[in-house]
């Protein structure tokens, strides 16, 4: 059976289940009043209506391809009617039906905190309309790019942009996981999502409502908690030896004591419907609880899966590093360091290239000011040249850019890893800036307990060249011949393809989409990567926190676990069950009760699932904390 995520009602108060509850409670009152009559109407038109629904989703089941138990449910059933075992017959309707609500509420439970990430979306923005001060209410999918939108305190943002205002405190941490408040200054960007502080701002959109960040989260989401994972349908498959099984023992003891009451009997414990399902609740637990991590599962094969994962292949960009180029250092020439971020910065606030945001971002940590340009113009793969007011002439960029009107430097020798940033004024060298893209927190860490849980061959797979990919792969420990430098996406592919399976790949980048979906398991590092890589991985971190692909880890190979803990349990126990009946030791009423209370055991098994992010691996190995405070989820 299914679960139905649609409903998270308390199982008492589903209508089949009061009407069997109650038809239960009469035939008790006829069974201790010697109403043979009336217990025997009760229970034909209590069992008649259960068994005629679960016909009807046994033939909905079948149609889909899946075998249940509920054959099973339906001969116990028919046979306790055959032999006059009402109060058994009633008890295995309740037992069906009370099930099913009960994997309804659990189910509901798991993927509660799915759905409340999709429930939060915005829906509405408050653009500024063209006067500068009308302010109208829209729907979000009325917001187009280049929008000024208005923000309130404490609202959701309502699509990707960049910030007017001069400043905003924002909560990322339903998006990232970031557990502090963020500060944003003008320009930068904003990540629909996230939650406002309390004062009100300006921000321009920058995407549209289905291209945002959060739409693409939300996506994933949905995908997540429609799937059904492989476990499941791997627990669908006992169900088919399992039924021959009862039945041939319910078949021999019948035999065996000629009593047609011993067959029921033993069917009345071999009538596990909701037992299974942990299976399926135990997925969803898992889901849940990586999303917690803020790690967005988009199927429960994934967990299957990753929990098996023996090889492993990293892009280095984006996800062994930061992806975000920082000041390493400032080598001065012709002037001083503060003078130097000072000119690069005011020149370039004006570019484009992965190199300005840094360089910017570093002035404004110093508190300088910038100077004020009169003109400035991105030269493409070269630089930035500007004016200020005051007439001094910059330039910012390449070395061969600034030797066209400073001639005679030398270029300053840099390690792997490093890139150098001349900046010239008034045609005379000043200073060079050294940009770093430094490791990810706890990168070598996790890949360590990677290697210490069973996965045994790790490589590295980047564009970049040989001796930039080598500098990373000492950082993190790898070997000269695990690192696979200048490869192209389709050299990717081939290695990944030649590693022995089940494969993980964990990437960000755009060229990283092939082969994250060759990949066994594709996990994309997505708090700033591409829609390309994320909609091609089975996995998405939202977060930029590199040892949730250790916590994601532990939690599938924790939620298999707990999936075969519950069908094992509930299997070994109705057997057990099926024998002492066999012999004519347990009374099929008093069996129906305790195959009732196995059930409910199975699925309290099953929810441990739902805990999993309690015990994270992340806080021993080098991360921070505030690891359950994503989602606004509490377990």
């Amino acid at each position: 059976m299914e679960p139905k995520f649609h409903s998270i009602r308390h199982p008492l108060l589903h209508p089949i289940v009061l009407f069997v509850a109650a038809g239960l409670g009469l035939g008790v009152i006829f069974f201790f009043t010697s109403l043979d009559l009336q217990l025997a109407i009760t229970a034909y038109v209590v069992i008649g209506i259960t068994l005629l629904i679960t016909l009807v989703d046994m033939f909905k089941t079948l149609k889909a391809g899946h075998w249940g138990l509920d054959i099973l449910a339906v001969v116990a059933m028919i046979s306790t009617l055959a032999v006059e075992e009402y109060l058994a017959g009633m008890i295995i309707a309740l037992m069906l039906t009370g099930g099913e609500a009960l994997e309804d509420m659990a189910a509901g439970r798991a993927s509660r905190e799915l759905d409340s990430l999709i429930n939060r979306r915005p829906t509405f923005a408050y653009r500024l309309e063209a006067d500068g001060t009308t302010m109208a209410r829209v729907a979000i999918t009325e917001v187009e790019v280049a929008d000024v939108l208005v923000v309130r305190g404490s609202e959701v943002i309502p699509v990707d942009g960049e910030l007017l205002s001069a400043r905003a405190s924002l909560d990322e941490s339903s998006v990232t996981g970031e557990a502090m408040p963020v500060t944003k200054y003008p320009g930068d960007a904003i990540i629909s999502g996230t939650v406002n502080g309390s004062e009100t701002f300006q921000m321009r959109a920058t995407t549209t409502a289905v291209d945002s960040q959060y739409a693409k989260i939300v996506q994933l989401v949905e995908e997540a908690v429609q799937s059904r994972a492989p476990m499941v349908r791997l627990a669908d498959r006992y169900a088919v030896p399992f039924t021959i099984v009862a039945l041939l023992v319910a078949g021999i003891a019948w035999w065996y004591s000629a009593d047609p009451v011993r067959f029921a009997e033993v069917l009345v414990v071999a009538t596990p419907c909701p037992l299974l399902i942990g299976a399926p609740v135990a997925f969803m637990g898992g889901m849940s609880s990586a999303a917690t991590a803020n790690v967005i599962v988009k199927d429960g094969g994934t967990l299957e899966r990753l929990a098996r994962v023996k090889t492993a292949a990293f892009d280095k960009t984006g996800t062994l590093t930061q992806g975000q180029p920082t000041v390493a250092r400032i080598e001065t020439v012709g002037g001083t360091e503060m003078e130097t971020l000072q000119l690069a910065a005011s020149a370039e606030q004006y570019s484009v290239h992965v190199f300005a945001e840094p360089i910017v971002q570093q002035a404004r940590q110093q508190g300088l000011e910038l100077i004020a340009i009169d003109h400035a113009q991105e030269v493409a793969t070269n630089g930035v040249e500007a004016t200020t007011v005051s007439g001094q002439r910059l330039r910012v960029g390449k070395s061969a850019f600034i030797a066209e009107v400073t001639p005679g430097f030398e270029e300053l020798k840099l390690t792997a890893g490093e890139t150098a940033v001349y900046v010239s004024c008034n045609d005379q060298l000043v200073g060079i800036i050294v940009l770093a893209d430094p490791l990810r927190e706890a990168a070598t860490a996790t890949i360590d307990w990677l290697a210490d849980h069973g996965v045994e061959q790790m490589v590295m797979v980047t564009g970049d060249m040989e001796s930039t990919a080598q500098a990373i792969a000492q950082e993190i420990g790898f070997r000269s011949e695990q690192v696979h430098a200048s490869m192209t996406p389709t050299d990717k592919v081939d290695v990944v393809n030649a590693m022995k399976s089940p494969t993980l790949m964990v990437g960000d980048g755009i060229n990283d989409a092939p082969i994250l979906a060759a990949a066994d398991i594709g996990i994309a590092m997505g708090a700033r990567g591409s829609t390309a890589a994320s909609e091609s991985a089975d996995a998405v971190i939202t977060s930029e926190r590199f040892a949730r692909l250790a916590d994601v880890t532990h939690i599938a190979k924790r939620t298999v676990s707990i999936a075969l803990q519950s069908i094992w349990f509930g299997m070994a126990v109705s057997i057990g069950l099926m024998a002492v009946a066999a012999f004519g030791y347990l009374p099929a009423t008093f069996g129906a009760l305790m195959q009732e209370i196995v059930d409910i055991i199975a699925i309290v098994i099953a929810l441990q699932a739902l805990r999993l992010h309690r015990q994270l691996p992340s806080p021993h190995i080098g991360e921070r904390s505030g690891l359950h405070q994503s989602l606004s989820i509490k377990g």
